[in-house]
Order: structure tokens, then C-alpha cells, then sequence
């Protein structure tokens, strides 16, 4: 049995003049110590699909209908005391910024100790003695002294790795990863990715990965959800998404990415944005930006289906292949 299976989620948001779907209709299954990447630009619903899973949606916003059964437990449809022994202790979440996430007039001492006997009966001694183990865990030097210190005492790299030693305190089953680099150096990104993956491994734990870098997912991930407009586009293992992408979309994010571009040349970009919640268009949600787009893309939003080793939303999938076929076979 997955540990983690979301069906058919829906998130709304009750906005003044408007009610705007912000996921429509989300399903995915996660195994134990499996390790999935969430991809697609700003407003394409990845963070919210992780609030949501923890039901951390705030108002206005809501969860409309669907289910988030994790172990056996609807999360989406269950009491904020049962939450409560699930949030950061079975499910631990990596937010974006460190320094929004630590308690800035806290010692990193007291912010551990609390996280442990929030969840379990232990005498400080004993919850500074786990603090400690954890920092090492995560390569901090001088675990004790750390312990003392507060926040803005540490340099960001240490400030994150402290975060992820604070998700690990209680041995959780799963960590949702929100773009747990964004604010880092480009040099420090790797070291606290290869960090998150190597202690994942070692402690078989479950990681979803938010991102918009799909070369940090090639790398860290396993299997992989496209995004675009609150809907799954694509979804499949990660290398046969990277090598051979099916949807239009997918395509034009690889196509982005730097390594596609040889030095001197403009960078490739997708023509266009992503919609807005309250503007986004009737059939398939990309069609206004895809050079395939044909009458029915404006009119029918296109199903999931299996093309090869992935799912694709995509009506003109077979028409793209088959252009692909005919360029390689040309050149």
C-alpha cells in the first residue's frame, strides 16, 4: 500500500467578487522511501499542493472535495488534533526561506527542544542529547555550541541545514521539500541537495521536492509531476520525463534550462505566462502559449493518459511524435 495516495484533490480560493480554483482535480500515489519532484513555473500550484496535503490551506482559501490519505488517514477530512500528530512528526515540511521558518529571538537550542517534547515525553536533557545527534547528522560543526546560538548568528547554508535537522528530529515518514534552496548561493544549493538526498536514503524516508529546476529533480528524484495551471500535465519516472518529454509544456522547460544553450546564444523560453487563477483559459490551460494548439485545445480539457512510460494531458501528443519521428529521420 502507498503511504501517500491523493485523489482527486481540489483547492478554492473564496476571493471578493469570485471563487478561483487554485489545484483541480490532483491525484498521485507516493510509496515508502520513494522519492518524488513536483515541477512547473510560479503559479502552477506546486507549493499549494503541499500545504494541501497537510491541510495547511488557509482562508480564504479551502479544500473543496478529493482525499489525502496518508497511512491509512484522510488528512484532508480529519480533526486539527489528529493533525496535530501528524505535522512535523510523521510529515515534516522544509520551507523556501530559513530565516522566515526559524524563530528569530529563540536559540536553536530551544527551538529544537520544543519540537521534541511538543511530541514525546522527554526531560530536556534527554531532548538536547537528540538536538545534538541530529546537527551532526547534518554536518554542523560544534553541534553544542550551535545549540546556544540564534538564528541570525548562522550563515544561511547553516540555517538550512539546521531546518532539515529539525525535520529529521522526529524521524518522520515523509519530508515536503518547498524550493529548499531558493535563497542560498548557487554553490551551497548543491552541497544541502546532496545533503536532503543522502539522508533520505540512509533513513528511508519519502521526499517530495517543489521545485522549478528540473535539473535539481533529474538529480534528487525518482518520479515526477509536471505542473501548469493546477493541473498534472505530465507524470512519470523522472529520467523517462528528462529524456524523452511528452507534453508540449515539459518540453519548453527542458528546452530552458542553460545546458540546452550554447554559450553566446539567447536562452530558450516558453512565449508567454502562466494564467492567472482568475483568467485561465477554457480547454486545455496551456493552450494559448503551444505551437500545437488546435480548435479542440481551446475547447476540451484534455484527460491524463498513457503514452509509453508516462501520462500525458496532452491532445495532440501522437501528432507531436510523429512530427519528431519525421525531423530525425530528415536530419
Amino acid at each position: 500500500m502507498s503511504l501517500l495516495s491523493v485523489r482527486d484533490l481540489v483547492v478554492k480560493f473564496a476571493m471578493r467578487d469570485q471563487t478561483v480554483t487554485a489545484l483541480n482535480g490532483i491525484s498521485f500515489d507516493l510509496n515508502r522511501g520513494e522519492r518524488m519532484g513536483i515541477v512547473g513555473e510560479s503559479g502552477a500550484g506546486k507549493s499549494i499542493t503541499g500545504f494541501a496535503i497537510l491541510n495547511l490551506i488557509s482562508r480564504p482559501g479551502f479544500i473543496d472535495s478529493g482525499h489525502v490519505m496518508f497511512d491509512g488517514m484522510d488528512l484532508a477530512h480529519t480533526s486539527d488534533k489528529a493533525l496535530r500528530t501528524i505535522r512535523g512528526n510523521r510529515i515534516a515540511m522544509i520551507f523556501q526561506d530559513p530565516m522566515v521558518t526559524l524563530n528569530p529571538v529563540l536559540t536553536i537550542g530551544q527551538q529544537m527542544v520544543e519540537t521534541l517534547q511538543a511530541h514525546r515525553s522527554l526531560t530536556r536533557r534527554d531532548a538536547e542529547k537528540i538536538a545534538v545527534a541530529k546537527l551532526r547528522e547534518v554536518y554542523i560543526p560544534a553541534p553544542e555550541e550551535r545549540l546556544q546560538q540564534y538564528p541570525h548568528e548562522l550563515s544561511g547554508g547553516m540555517r538550512q541545514r539546521i531546518i532539515i535537522a529539525i525535520a529529521l528530529l522526529l524521524d518522520p515518514q515523509l519530508i515536503i521539500a518547498d524550493e529548499p534552496t531558493t535563497a542560498l548561493d548557487v554553490t551551497i544549493q548543491a552541497d544541502i541537495m546532496e545533503l536532503l538526498l543522502e539522508l533520505c536514503q540512509s533513513n528511508n524516508v519519502s521526499l517530495i521536492l517543489i521545485t522549478h529546476d528540473l535539473g535539481v529533480v533529474s538529480q534528487m528524484t525518482e518520479r515526477t509531476l509536471v505542473m501548469y495551471a493546477g493541473r498534472i500535465i505530465e507524470s512519470g519516472r523522472t529520467r523517462a520525463i528528462i529524456n524523452d518529454p511528452q507534453h508540449p509544456y515539459t518540453q519548453g522547460l527542458i528546452k530552458a534550462l542553460p545546458q540546452q544553450t550554447l554559450p553566446g546564444e539567447r536562452l530558450k523560453q516558453i512565449p508567454g505566462n502562466m494564467p492567472a487563477l482568475s483568467a485561465i483559459p477554457p480547454g486545455c490551460p496551456f493552450n494559448p502559449r503551444c505551437e500545437y494548439t488546435v480548435d479542440r485545445c481551446r475547447t476540451t480539457i484534455p484527460e491524463l493518459v498513457r503514452v509509453g512510460p508516462v501520462e500525458v494531458a496532452c491532445h495532440e501528443v501522437q501528432r507531436m511524435n510523429r512530427d519528431t519521428e519525421t525531423e530525425e529521420q530528415t536530419a
